[in-house]
């Protein structure tokens, strides 16, 4: 096929066909020509060779390459055939770019190297542009899913060697505002060395949290031990120059800690520079601004960030939060006047806001929408709510769990000062129950005095809780989950949000009355979610979700408020009678997150339930049996979650069935046979599997797994758990038969096996159980089970498994030393119970406040000797 020509004199320009032998090699015989409009159709390529007819003129035009060659002086500028000598891939891709219509060709991250280096080599200034601009408006993309990490790495490195600066400054930009994306691909350890110290240097830096950022480079430098070839001259190992990038005074107490088992220096340093800021992190801030290093004590906060996590960190103040959204050119006595009056808030912190406000002295970031100050006991909850007006305008999810500092009345003034915010959270953690008798301890003497900042902040503002009715608030999301010091008035005052609120999570607070839930939900009718487990709820609060609330409506159920319920958690409301749940019953057709479990529910009450789009289900410690859950098991085939234990009832011979409506049920495997969707199960009484066959094709998904009193799974099934729930991540087992072997198979087959429960199980268990390595295991309970652990055993243990969370009962064996020996082997210990452990404490227990990140610590039964020591009986976990 020919082009036609151009007007030019002389025949070799003027528009006559040139035939390109484009090769990677002078030896391989020449194909026939095909026209650049069907190189498209050659896939793949006839490596080496291609043959092509193109237009002289478009060439020499485009390319300055062809215009020496085929334009000037050289021999080949008046031949039909020309040899060029290149990458075959890179020429017929620019070839396709100068001969199709532009609408037809597309750069995309397959054909931008192959483009870019062939322009780079025929030097097409045109696609040269085309190429800056398609990876700029690339790279400026929020999404970065969008673009693979495998593409910027080869990117990366082509740009190294081809000197191409500008893919050189947009890789580690890109990297970096999309950092919180990329950390979680497979090829993130496959990005270069001076790559990533590029990216961690630039400013546009974007992460969730200092953790995120430290865990990654952490898994970075595992992966990537061996020595650099050109390692950064400020550090004698370039690993530890990557390290030094992170603000460890921003890092979890948690998270430091359990550094310290890989890491000693690292994350000893990181300890002590965070208990330093627990004593006394007024003094380190004020010496940084002295030193203008401020910006190291700053949370990373920039354009593109959308979540702010603080969770766990308890050197946090208020203060930290101000300084991260000051512009970098503000006056240093400015400063001063914001650490000093944050670090002690009261109303002059009040005052100093309402400066800052109306100057505009603070950045604002629209892209925010999450913030999370979980186990942040040092941050004042007012002056943080005034932070969050401040500083992030499209905020919509606030999180603030743990943390008693957070009152009722920093609630309301939340609910004033930001009413575009959706969702709201400060649960309480009500989980542990300890006796009297217990003897509990703080994680250190410093987090051990922290209490509640008695002063007032709200001094000089307006009663704001009167002023909640005008406010125009957008809360549909509010969890208030184990807060004991709500009561019926301030549920009332939670009422203002019945334009907006949909989902209400009130589990465990005591306080509350069926009454008081009954009016709320009278107010607030566009509740569709409720968690009320453990509270007062009762008959009164159904008659309510079960009335109509338009008066002589004949419309259904359209105007019940039970008829829209999507999600209910009635757990543990004793004040529910059988009628009553009945009724509630018949009508919740619609829910997919149902929770009975410790309620009068019978088979009557649950028969009368004909919703079929469950995917969670409760009927722990019920009296039901599979005459009502089999039909229910049935109707709802994407049911992802089943908890039955405790249901007696589901216990019977195979084959012996009960007939509803004529139609026959069998037993619970059978019928759990039926969904293939069960990701959690809780089981005991009427769970008999006999085959492990009979068990892959329902439990193939499961992650997490309760089996219980009621049933003894057989020494084969236990040990194909791994084979049968490839997925497993928690597994608990009471009152089972367990045996070396089926130890040993959990911890070496279960990759993914996070959590091990063993309570009340019977066998021949031995040391050998737990020498198997287990990386991922993070929660270990043996109650009752290892009487014969030694300070040998747990040394073996400690090396088996990083756990944040350890629990031991009845093993009479150890002794004071075996405090050194978990306080060593596991630094970063969260929750350690001790219960009926032989001489564990006879020497108090200062070794165990070595963990410094401990948050619930219980001492059950052990000789403890309290002579000059700071121990303190608690009713609750610290």
């Amino acid at each position: 096929m020919s082009f036609p020509g151009g007007d030019g004199e002389d025949a070799a320009v003027a528009g006559d066909p040139v035939v390109l032998e484009i090769t990677d090699t002078s030896s391989s015989p020449r194909p026939p020509p095909v026209s650049v409009s069907d190189l498209s159709l050659l896939h793949p390529l006839p490596s080496p060779t291609v043959t092509v007819r193109a237009d002289r003129r478009r060439l020499i035009e485009s390319s300055s390459y062809f215009r020496a060659l085929l334009g000037g002086s050289f021999s080949e500028s008046g031949r039909e055939h020309v040899q060029v000598g290149c990458n075959l891939e890179a020429a017929v891709q620019v070839l396709r770019y100068l001969f199709q219509p532009s609408e037809s060709f597309t750069i995309t991250h397959h054909n931008f190297l192959p483009l870019l280096e062939g322009a780079l080599f025929l030097v097409v200034e045109s696609l040269l542009v085309d190429c800056e601009r398609w990876f700029r408006t690339m790279a400026s993309q929020t999404c970065a899913a969008l673009v693979p990490l495998d593409f910027i790495i080869e990117a990366w490195y082509f740009a190294q060697e081809h000197g191409v600066t500008f893919v050189q400054d947009i890789c580690p930009e890109y990297l970096a505002q999309n950092f919180a994306h990329v950390i979680s691909r497979r090829s993130f350890n496959k990005i270069p060395y001076d790559l990533l110290c590029s990216t961690v240097e630039c400013p546009h830096l974007t992460v969730d949290s200092e953790k995120q950022l430290c865990e990654a480079i952490l898994d970075w430098v595992s992966e990537n031990m061996k020595p650099c070839e050109q390692p950064n001259p400020n550090s004698v190992d370039g690993h530890l120059f990557l390290l030094s990038k992170v603000k460890i005074c921003l890092l979890p107490l948690e998270f430091a800690t359990g550094t310290k088992r890989h890491w000693f220096d690292f994350g000893n340093n990181s300890v002590c520079t965070i208990l330093n800021l627990l004593k006394d992190s007024f003094k380190t801030l004020m010496g940084a601004i002295a030193d203008g290093n401020l910006e190291g004590y700053c949370i990373r906060i920039t354009e593109y960030s959308k979540n702010i996590v603080l969770s766990g960190c308890p050197q946090i103040t208020t203060a930290f939060l101000y300084i991260s959204v000051l512009p970098t050119d503000l006056d240093v006595s400015l400063k001063r006047r914001i650490v000093s009056s944050y670090t002690q808030v009261d109303h002059r912190s009040f005052i100093l806001y309402d400066e800052l406000e109306k100057a505009a002295k603070t950045l604002s970031f629209r892209n925010v929408h999450m913030v999370d100050l979980s186990k942040c006991p040092n941050v004042h909850f007012g002056a943080a709510t005034d932070w969050l007006k401040l500083a992030f305008p499209e905020l919509r999810i606030f999180r603030a769990l743990h943390c008693l500092a957070f009152c009722f009345d920093d609630l309301l003034y939340l609910l004033l000062r930001c009413p575009w915010i959706d969702e709201i959270d400060m649960t309480i953690d009500t989980s542990t129950i300890i006796p009297k008798q217990s003897i509990v301890s703080s994680s250190s003497e410093v987090l051990g005095k922290m209490k509640q900042n008695p002063r007032r902040y709200y001094t000089l503002c307006p009663p704001y809780d009167r002023q909640l009715n005008s406010v125009s608030s957008n809360i549909s999301r509010l969890i208030l989950e184990g807060r004991n010091d709500i009561d019926d008035v301030d549920l009332l005052r939670i009422s203002v949000l019945k334009y907006s609120l949909c989902y209400i999570n009130i589990r465990n607070c005591t306080l509350l009355t069926d009454n008081g839930i009954s009016n709320l939900l009278l107010k607030c009718t566009k509740i569709h979610s409720m968690v009320v487990s453990y509270t007062s709820f009762g008959n009164q609060s159904i008659q309510t979700l079960c009335t109509t609330d338009l008066p002589n409506h004949n419309d259904g159920h359209a105007h019940v408020m039970a008829f829209n319920i999507q999600e209910l958690h009635l757990g543990g409301c004793r004040g529910i009678d059988a009628a009553a749940l009945s009724q509630l019953m018949s009508i919740i057709n619609i829910t997919k997150f149902l929770c009975l479990r410790e309620t009068s529910l019978t088979d009557d009450g649950l028969c009368k339930f004909f919703g079929s789009r469950l995917e969670y289900l409760d009927v722990s410690e019920t009296v039901v049996s599979m005459v009502s859950l089999a039909p229910v098991i049935r109707r709802n085939c994407n049911l992802n979650c089943l908890k039955t234990a405790g249901c007696h009832s589901l216990l019977f011979e195979h084959n012996e069935v009960e007939h509803i409506s004529g139609n026959k049920y069998g037993d619970f495997l059978q019928e759990i046979g039926s969904t293939g969707f069960l990701e959690d199960v809780e089981m005991g009484w009427g769970f008999c599997p006999i085959q492990i066959e009979n068990l892959i094709s329902s439990f193939s998904k499961i992650r997490r797994m309760t089996v219980g009193l009621g049933t003894t799974l057989a020494e084969n099934v236990l040990c194909a758990l791994p084979m049968i729930c490839p997925f497993l991540e928690s597994l608990t087992l009471r009152f089972q038969v367990i045996s070396d072997r089926v130890v040993r198979n959990l911890l070496e087959s279960a990759r993914n096996l996070q959590v091990l429960c063993l309570h009340y199980c019977l066998g021949n268990l031995t040391s050998f159980s737990f020498q198997e390595k287990a990386p991922a295991l993070r929660i270990l309970r043996l109650q009752w089970v290892t009487p014969w652990i030694t300070n040998d055993d747990l040394t073996i243990l400690t090396k088996s498994c990083n756990l944040v969370e350890l629990s031991l009962s009845g093993c009479k064996l150890l002794d004071s030393n075996s405090q050194e020996i978990i306080s060593s082997g596991w630094p970063n210990l969260a929750l350690l119970h001790l219960e009926d452990c032989g001489q564990v404490t006879v020497e108090g227990v200062s070794s165990i406040l070595n963990c410094k990140a401990l948050e619930d610590i219980l001492l059950r039964h052990t000789f403890l000797r309290v002579e000059n020591r700071r121990v303190e009986a608690l009713e609750g976990a610290s």
